[in-house]
């Protein structure tokens, strides 16, 4: 049984791109009954703005 993701992961990492975020990883921590992932959790990074 395939599911879709209830966002578009694609845009929230071309959004984030815009913004200066680099796309690090997309990582599932958890697997639900079918052994699928259950959530996913986009990570990403930037420098840190200096103060």
């Amino acid at each position: 049984m395939r599911r879709r993701p209830k966002e578009d992961y694609q845009q929230i990492i071309h959004d984030y791109a815009k913004g200066g975020w680099r796309f690090v990883q997309i990582f599932a921590p958890s697997i639900d009954g079918y052994g699928a992932a259950a959530y996913f959790e986009i990570i990403f990074e930037r420098d840190a703005e200096k103060a």
